[in-house]
């Protein structure tokens, strides 16, 4: 099964045009942060644009064919496991953190967040916040909240195409101006804003932060991971493809197609194709479809042999 995904579109106030210029989603919205490319999520869901389900969520195709199309590695959750966004950051976003699981489960009622970010572009000079420059205590990152100081110890990080960053649920983060990314997380939409540049909301008041529950979940220490892809590029019959993260929650690729690609989507898992560039046509069984720069795929767990050809940049995630 290969179903094509119309993304859930987001306007938040530091978004910018680039998914409607460069990616060509068609909105009357002025300013589209966030693309949902992939989500059951329920404050924005996919809808089917082909076949006998189109029209419908992604839910309504899980609910109709069972969980057995997720795969047996999803099957271990209680609900569709991850969420994939393409983020056009015009402006910085607030600097915020994620609960884990045990916390959120107990105080929102949904999974924590851990989520990776992949840089697709961004201006020269960009940068972003990334955990802590040293270890400090909670008492002084709540004090420095109180007195508007805590910037002066963030890690921030100079960002550059192709750079990985992988963010555990309790690390302190603020994706900055001028970045486009792909971000792939665990399916949850709680975030605890720690503070956000005085900035007003549509209703002309400043939005809420969440200092309380930010000091229960942060981690006020540097960040554990480089920034850089897990894998090597591997170049195989004409295309290049690198790992760039594998944990218990999600593996993701990219993938570079000069020639025909060849992946499977088995019993352990869904497959999800995001094309980040390019154009070309993708396969499985009978069903062909063209695949362009924003199209976002789902292949069914023992979908079998798909194939992408063409000149294509992709995202492949599986769980």
């Amino acid at each position: 099964m290969l179903l094509k995904l119309r993304p859930a579109l987001k306007d938040y106030l530091w978004g910018g045009t680039r998914l409607k210029t460069d990616f060509g989603f068609q909105t009357d919205l002025d300013i589209v942060a966030e693309g949902w490319m992939l989500s059951c999520h329920k404050d924005g869901e996919n809808i089917i644009e082909n076949g006998k389900y189109e029209g419908k969520t992604l839910s309504d195709v899980i609910a109709a064919e069972g969980k057995k199309i997720l795969g047996t590695n999803a099957q271990k959750f209680d609900r569709f496991p991850i969420l994939i966004k393409l983020i056009d950051a015009k402006k910085d976003l607030s600097v915020q953190v994620h609960p884990d699981n045990d916390y959120a489960l107990r105080v929102e009622g949904e999974y924590g967040k851990t989520e990776c970010w992949y840089i697709l572009d961004c201006d020269e000079g960009a940068e972003l916040i990334y955990g802590f420059k040293q270890e400090i205590s909670k008492e002084e990152f709540k004090q420095r909240i109180a007195d508007n100081t805590f910037l002066e110890v963030v890690n921030k990080v100079p960002v550059h195409r192709g750079d990985l960053f992988f963010i555990d649920a309790g690390t302190l983060h603020a994706i900055g101006g001028g970045i486009l990314l792909a971000e792939i997380q665990q399916n949850s939409n709680t975030t605890y804003r720690v503070y956000d540049y005085g900035r007003l909301g549509a209703d002309g008041k400043p939005r809420p932060l969440h200092t309380e529950k930010a000091v229960d979940v942060t981690n006020c220490v540097p960040p554990a991971h480089d920034i850089t892809p897990e894998g090597e590029k591997i170049v195989c019959d004409g295309n290049t493809k690198q790992l760039l993260t594998k944990c218990d929650l999600f593996t993701v690729s990219s993938v570079e197609v000069s020639c025909a690609y060849s992946g499977t989507a088995d019993s352990s898992s869904f497959v999800s194709v995001l094309c980040t560039a390019g154009s070309g046509e993708i396969a499985c069984g009978a069903e062909t479809f063209s695949i362009q720069k924003g199209d976002s795929f789902f292949l069914a767990a023992n979908s079998g042999d798909y194939t992408v050809t063409g000149n294509v940049t992709l995202v492949e995630t599986r769980v």
